[in-house]
């Protein structure tokens, strides 16, 4: 089992875990955009945001690489926007006068390029990588950097996600006809769409005990069609299945289940199917992107911080709240019935399921224990 003793965290909701949890177990839906103001610490959007993360633990971090060395620490994080916004604005501006910007780089587009930033900013050798599978990518970024430790390959990892907005994306998704003119509304009859939204959130692994447990990882592939989810939801309920059995847990020893919830038209559909066949109709969850938006690539890690922050009873959670559903209350008479967490609810098991899945039908299940 891998545990998780540090963990930084950013959306629009707010940077770093005290500003997160009060807004997140408030249920505050905060106008879905661009986070505040970032450091200066890199040429891309999405590096500043990825430098603000590991530097807010960066005593954590810094005490790793004294006992491991830097070259044991692997990097392994999430992304599908990388640096597209400032190669948006650099061929913006060539079109217009025929010179490329100065500081611009082809580089700060790569997938690749958060792990070599995060690599050079923290000063560590080890593995560093970027997983890239869409809106699982960060949540499958636990698996991977798992396996490097697991495998003797590193002693412990620096793991998540981060995606800043950019017009490829919000074009994209518009072409899709998946993105709502108003705020998400998972699960509702009314639903019509994700909104996008940017965020973060980084983790310290390592096997040696201490905090919140990564105690379970699922991982699955449909490959049902390029866009939508098998509607049945098979992949979701296999990788839901897989993340418990790996964790050596029943269904019912979970307390909370943190839902990918677009509010898209299928896949809310397949989504509720899979967990009503696991779970019955009587466990709390909720779709947090209600509050964040659809944070894409970073969807993953952003969604395990709040479960991290669920778990902590003890500093960010002592009334052990869940983070509210927050949608018109019309719920899709189609769609298995779900209970949606509500401001009143509380955890009462100490262990979370949270939801990635993908274009391709790329899915990865987590689940998180206290």
């Amino acid at each position: 089992m891998m545990h998780l003793p540090a963990m930084a965290v950013a959306s629009s909701l707010g940077t770093g875990k005290r500003a997160t949890a009060e807004a997140l177990f408030a249920g505050r839906r905060v106008p879905i955009g661009k986070i505040g103001s970032l450091p200066e610490a890199a040429a891309s959007r999405n590096n500043r945001l990825l430098a603000a993360l590991l530097d807010e633990i960066a005593a954590e971090i810094g005490q790793a690489k004294a006992r491991y060395g830097a070259h044991r620490i692997a990097i392994v994080l999430g992304t599908s926007t990388s640096g597209i916004a400032e190669g948006e604005a650099a061929i913006a501006q060539r079109l217009e006068t025929g010179i490329w910007p100065g500081a611009y780089r082809y580089s700060l587009q790569e997938l690749g390029d958060p792990a070599a930033f995060a690599a050079a900013h923290l000063g560590l050798t080890g593995p560093a990588y970027v997983v890239a599978t869409a809106c699982s990518s960060s949540a499958k970024a636990f698996a991977s950097a798992r396996r490097l430790i697991r495998q003797g390959l590193a002693d412990a990892a620096i793991v998540g996600g981060v995606d800043t907005l950019c017009g490829l994306t919000l074009a994209g998704f518009g072409a899709l006809e998946a993105r709502s003119a108003t705020p998400c509304n998972p699960f509702s009859v009314n639903r019509d769409g994700i909104t996008i939204g940017e965020g973060g959130a980084v983790f310290l692994m390592t096997p040696e005990p201490g905090g919140v447990a990564l105690a379970g990882i699922g991982e699955t592939s449909d490959a049902h069609h390029l866009s939508a989810p098998e509607p049945n939801g098979a992949g979701a309920l296999a990788a839901m299945q897989a993340a418990l059995d790996d964790a050596g847990l029943p269904p019912d020893a979970i307390g909370y289940v943190n839902l990918h919830g677009t509010a898209t038209p299928l896949n809310d559909a397949m989504e509720s199917k899979a967990v009503h066949i696991l779970f019955g109709g009587g466990l709390p969850c909720s779709s947090t992107k209600a509050m964040t938006g659809h944070t894409l690539g970073a969807a993953g890690a952003v969604e395990a911080a709040f479960a991290w922050l669920t778990l902590s009873a003890g500093s960010w959670n002592p009334d052990r709240r869940l983070p509210p559903h927050l949608w018109d209350g019309q719920p899709d008479p189609a769609l298995p019935p779900l209970t949606f967490a509500t401001r009143d609810h509380r955890l009462e098991k100490p262990a979370i399921l949270s939801n990635s899945f993908a274009f391709g039908g790329s899915n990865c299940a987590l689940v998180l224990t206290a």
